[in-house]
């Protein structure tokens, strides 16, 4: 039984990973067109990419170029988590 709720917990961490990691990459897309700024859908994605934007931004400097790669790094680092947690978690059952 514990065995089930830890597998649950594991499978819906790892699906939020992968959403963020596509909020991540809308945001980039969203960056290169310069959407209204005033869009709700728009003020969402900044609000939820900007602050681990600054998280990375702090520890790594991530303008090469003129081109801000703290979307990279980031989905990298989510990339990473996903696969070690899944890997983690596969060895449990």
């Amino acid at each position: 039984m514990i065995d089930s709720l830890i597998v649950a917990f594991a499978t819906i961490l790892i699906t939020i990973i992968s959403l963020y990691k596509w909020i991540i990459i809308i945001g980039a897309l969203l960056s290169w067109v310069q959407p209204d700024p005033y869009n709700p859908i728009v003020q969402m994605i900044y609000r939820l990419t900007e602050p681990a934007y600054a998280l990375v931004r702090r520890f790594i400097p991530t303008v090469f170029g003129g081109m801000d790669m703290a979307p990279l790094i980031l989905i990298f680092a989510l990339q990473f988590l996903e696969i070690f947690l899944s890997n983690l978690f596969s060895g449990m059952m």
